[in-house]
């Protein structure tokens, strides 16, 4: 269990040192992640274009590019520090381990830093109420929690192929 706790926090640490200054440098980058009322701002002052917020065919084959490799990812770290030598353990553990980080990313960095911070306030949206829902985060941690299933899983099966 403690093997879990200390690679939470490192994962945590990396997934605020990454996603936080992707943020805190570039909003408009991550604009995707803001709530709907606010993205729709944005694209009324022009700011982005809608093909800037689709899911263009490129941007579905990073994300399964990405999905690929975090369960590469996830495979590693458990079969090397957890132990997990089939599909169950590869699965469990990394979901675990994923669930830590995406319940940070909802409590720590989207209600504590992102309801809070004025620097992910994008220039024309001051003052919307959106950046204060508490809720849509919560809301995106559940899904968070389902999109992670199949991750995890490829993880899992990861595990099980080369162990």
């Amino acid at each position: 269990m403690m093997v879990i706790l200390v690679e939470g926090l490192i994962s945590c640490f990396l997934f605020t040192v990454i996603a936080g200054s992707m943020t805190y440098f570039n909003p408009l980058g991550m604009i995707r992640d803001y709530p709907p009322a606010i993205q729709q701002r944005v694209k009324e002052l022009g700011l982005i274009t809608d093909d800037k917020n689709s899911f263009s065919k490129a941007f579905i084959i990073r994300k399964v590019i990405a999905i690929i490799i975090f369960g590469l990812v996830l495979a590693f770290i458990v079969c090397k520090f957890n132990g997990a030598d089939n599909f169950i353990k590869g699965f469990t553990y990394s979901y675990l381990l994923y669930c830590i980080v995406d319940w940070w990313d909802a409590l720590v960095m989207d209600c504590l830093w992102f309801c809070h911070s004025k620097k992910v306030v994008i220039p024309g949206t001051e003052g919307m109420k959106e950046y204060k829902d508490y809720l849509f985060h919560i809301k995106g941690s559940l899904k968070g929690m389902l999109f992670g299933l199949p991750i995890c899983a490829l993880a899992g099966l990861f595990v099980e192929v080369f162990k």
